[in-house]
């Protein structure tokens, strides 16, 4: 959820996000799909991260305690 909110945020699709990450679009979307911290190698979903950070994205919460997305 929080990856889905922090692209509309900055008004990117799930497209640009994959190629800006440098991942497939079928991982934005498989991300985006599940509730939580979806299950995958760390890598790849810290270059998601960093990529939306660099953005101007600043991940607040936790997963467990109100996760949500703000601009910075």
């Amino acid at each position: 959820m929080q990856i889905r909110s922090a692209r509309a945020a900055i008004r990117w699709s799930a497209e640009t996000l994959a190629a800006k990450a440098a991942v497939g679009i079928q991982t934005v979307k498989r991300f985006e799909s599940v509730e939580g911290v979806p299950e995958t190698r760390k890598g790849t979903l810290q270059a998601i991260q960093t990529t939306l950070e660099s953005a101007g994205i600043e991940f607040i919460g936790s997963p467990g305690n109100q996760p949500g997305v703000r601009l910075k």
